[in-house]
């Protein structure tokens, strides 16, 4: 099993400090450079800035990896990029596999053969395909089970590794190849399921939801999760150049948007209360997030703006909700 570097943890009093930028970069990490994510796929970035989180609250990574672009892109016969113990298992069933690993591993130590005094995390990793869809069925399982673990959504809005067909992660209006933009039905009709929620509804030690545009947030939630003691669940907003048709070089500035949009609210769910992490002084309007992406290029024709203000509509009822629930 990997080990994890001698660095100082970043916990102070019980507050989570993630280090500085520059600090972070002298962080090991669990995967290697040169796999085959497309140039520009955030998925890596979210990987990094994973990574760095565990290794500066000194945990190692175990990792169950459902079929995606993650899996594909890292694991092609015979090379691997991953540096710790890592899985794959098909599109369903990550959380069942990181299940079935997590109590393996206790019923080991239980009986002496595994050493007791090492902090290990057990991780599904998965995109919104595995994880809002296919692999909803596992996931509920495993955190109504209580299994110790963190399930990590990279969430790029559809299924992007078999030929960017829609997903329930798909948001409404968008283009894809299942739900292309036509005259009579202008890409997906339907809004975006809110995962984080559901996940929420488990009752569950904690929730949140990140974007790698703000890696402070993302890392302080990773460090939260490994310190809980029972089922995590963080949805990352993943940019994909290739199925947004977005340019390569701005994946983290389009991360950027979604959340000063309130496109993707940045929030947490620690023992059933709910807490707003950012919120924007002045919020963008939605088409700021939307022409960044070839994906929504037809919501700005003559005739559909109608589109954007159901979508901006969608978005806002979202956010409402979300102060609503923050209430509680």
């Amino acid at each position: 099993m990997a080990q994890v570097s001698d660095k100082p943890k970043f916990v102070t009093k019980g507050e989570i400090k993630v280090p500085p930028l520059k600090d972070l970069t002298d962080l090991k990490e669990g995967i290697a450079p040169g796999h085959r994510l497309c140039t520009g796929c955030v998925a890596g970035i979210i990987l990094r800035q994973m990574f760095m989180a565990a290794e500066a609250a000194g945990y190692t990574l175990v990792i169950a990896n459902a079929t995606g672009c993650v899996e594909v892109c890292t694991s092609i016969y015979p090379h691997t990029s991953w540096k710790v113990p890592w899985i794959h298992n098909a599109f369903e069933n990550a959380a069942a596999t990181i299940s079935g690993v997590e109590s393996a591993y206790k019923a080991l130590k239980k009986k002496g053969l595994l050493p007791s005094d090492r902090k290990v995390k057990f991780v599904a990793l998965g995109g919104d395909g595995g994880t809002y869809d296919i692999g909803f069925q596992s996931l509920s399982g495993a955190m109504e089970r209580g299994h110790d673990f963190i399930y990590v959504c990279y969430d790029n809005e559809a299924y992007m590794n078999t030929g960017i067909q829609r997903s329930s992660a798909t948001p409404r209006h968008a283009a894809t190849t299942t739900q292309p933009a036509g005259k009579v039905i202008p890409g997906k009709p339907q809004p975006k399921k809110w995962m984080p929620e559901i996940a929420a509804a488990h009752g569950i030690p904690y929730v949140a939801q990140a974007a790698p545009s703000h890696f402070n947030d993302f890392m302080r939630k990773f460090i939260k999760a490994l310190n809980k003691k029972g089922p995590s669940y963080i949805n990352v907003f993943c940019t994909c150049p290739r199925g947004w048709r977005a340019k390569e070089e701005e994946g983290i500035l389009i991360s950027r948007l979604a959340v000063e949009t309130n496109y993707w609210p940045l929030f947490e769910v620690e023992d059933g209360r709910w807490k707003i992490n950012y919120k924007p002084k002045e919020r963008k309007p939605i088409e700021e997030f939307l022409k960044k992406q070839g994906r929504f290029k037809h919501m700005f024709k003559p005739g559909n703006e109608h589109l954007i203000r159901e979508l901006q509509e969608d978005v806002d009822r979202r956010w409402e909700r979300l102060l609503k629930l923050e209430q509680l």
